[in-house]
């Protein structure tokens, strides 16, 4: 299985269904740029988000959430504001690429180990009950029955923590967390039940058929530079979400056939064959109030080994 996803030390939004301007912007941020030496004035976020339909209040209320976040931070005290991404999201942002890039490219190193945690809250507890099942959620767990919740692999220790960080002070709740396999893994009343693997194989597949008219353009090389950076950056802000949610399961606990193949394999062609367009959109719409924009703008992308993909692009758009 893939290892578990180390704590993050700044806060990205979660991902929901559709694009907000800040979930957008994180993405435009992840995707293009990487360094925090780099001055980002608040005109060329504005610009950036303008080539989404997004309103300039919108965008400088995603600027302020992503502060907040520490995401991003203001650039001593200018008016109007430069702000730059802070070395933690540098480093986040590396890491997350590296993580949507590669997810799906080998089948996973399949045990038959699973983490599980049950739970007993007293009725009165009824705020700790929502905070456990959100902590456990972000933790890659889902509800195999009320109380009883399960992920694939091996890794319990930063549930364990969290878990005696919430229930502890509150009286009368029991925790366990357990190490186990299935008897029966596979079939209705396995592990695999517990996930909506239906409504994930029809996510790929509307992805898949999404992405095809503009996969085709690519290749017949007929996009133009402001289609290429919608349609680059709409593609990784829609991938995350697979990586972030499908458990990676092995293919005996899989419908066949699976279309994740299909999928990823439209990704990393409409994300590699855009990614020197969609720079230089980027550049084109951000230079007029940002000089230096040129010189900072890159772009991540999977080299021909996609399971080593390349931390970022050239920045002369050649990548």
């Amino acid at each position: 299985m893939t290892a578990e996803q180390p704590a993050p030390d700044v806060r990205t939004p979660r991902a929901q269904h559709g694009s907000s301007p800040q979930h957008l912007l994180a993405t435009l941020l992840g995707e293009y740029l990487d360094s925090a030496d780099a001055d980002l004035p608040s005109a060329a976020v504005i610009a950036m988000l303008r080539e989404f339909g997004v309103t300039e209040p919108s965008a400088r209320a995603a600027l302020s959430r992503l502060v907040k976040r520490g995401l991003i931070a203001t650039r001593g005290d200018t008016r109007p504001p430069v702000y730059h991404l802070t070395p933690a999201a540098i480093a986040r942002h590396r890491s997350r690429m590296r993580h949507f890039l590669t997810f799906g490219a080998q089948p996973p190193h399949w045990t038959g180990d699973w983490v599980l945690v049950s739970f007993s809250i007293p009725g009165s507890g009824r705020a700790s009950r929502h905070a456990v099942r959100r902590s456990l959620t972000a933790h890659g767990f889902v509800g195999l029955y009320d109380s009883v919740w399960i992920r694939p692999g091996v890794h319990a220790a930063p549930v364990r923590a969290e878990l005696e960080s919430l229930l502890h002070p509150v009286a009368g709740a029991r925790w366990s967390v357990l190490h186990v396999r299935f008897d029966e893994e596979a079939g209705p009343h396995g592990p695999a039940a517990a996930y909506d693997l239906t409504g994930l194989a029809a996510g790929y597949t509307a992805f898949v058929a999404r992405f095809a008219p503009v996969r085709a353009a690519a290749r017949r090389g007929t996009v133009d530079p402001a289609t290429a950076l919608v349609a680059r950056t709409s593609a990784m802000d829609s991938w995350r979400r697979f990586a972030d949610t499908d458990p990676d399961l092995p293919a005996h606990l899989l419908p066949q056939p699976w279309p994740r193949g299909q999928a990823r394999e439209t990704f990393l062609d409409v994300h590699t064959r855009l990614g020197a367009l969609a720079r230089a959109r980027l550049v084109e719409v951000t230079a007029p109030h940002w000089p230096d924009a040129a010189r900072w703008i890159t772009h991540f992308h999977a080299p021909g080994d996609p399971t080593r993909p390349e931390p970022a692009g050239d920045p002369r758009g050649t990548g």
